[in-house]
Order: structure tokens, then sequence, then C-alpha cells
């Protein structure tokens, strides 16, 4: 929006994601990542992007919580970096 010469500058709420509750769930089911990722059937490389805390499919995401038998809100937090031009790791997800 434009106003006698100045431009509004647009406030967006970018997200990124953490896993720290998941290796922590993973440390009192005694179970090792590499366990977890043979149990949900996925390569090493798609596991690797919950090492990086990036943005993984709601389908992957559904899969760890069945084989753990726990709720998204167990095994991950949305982070929330708000600004302008603050870029996330799921934006356009």
């Amino acid at each position: 929006m434009i106003q006698l010469g100045q431009i509004e500058q647009k406030e967006f709420l970018f997200v990124s994601v953490s896993y720290k509750k998941l290796w922590k769930l993973l440390i009192d089911k005694d179970m090792t990542r590499t366990d977890l990722r043979n149990a949900i059937g996925v390569s090493s490389s798609t596991f690797a992007r919950l090492s990086r805390n990036e943005c993984i499919s709601a389908d992957l995401i559904s899969r760890i919580c069945t084989t753990l038998r726990c709720n998204v809100g167990d095994i991950m937090d949305v982070v929330h970096n708000d600004g302008v031009g603050e870029k996330g790791d799921c934006d356009g997800l």
C-alpha cells in the first residue's frame, strides 16, 4: 500500500521447527536415531533433515508419532521468527 510517497513496510511471520523433543524422547525410550530411521522406513538423507531442524512432510511426522506412540507436540516445536525479511526453514511448504 502506498500513501503519499510512503511505502508501508509489511511484517511477516516466518517459522522454523525444532526437533529437540524428539531426540530427548528417543533417549527416554532407549532408541537410537538409526532404530527410528529403520522403523519409519526413510532414507538417511530424509532423516538428516530432522537433524538440521528442517521441515519434513506431515506423513513423516505421522509415521514418527505412530512408531513412538506419541503426539506431534511430543516430538517438535514450532519456532516463530518475527520480523521483516527473516526467512524460516518452513517457508513455502
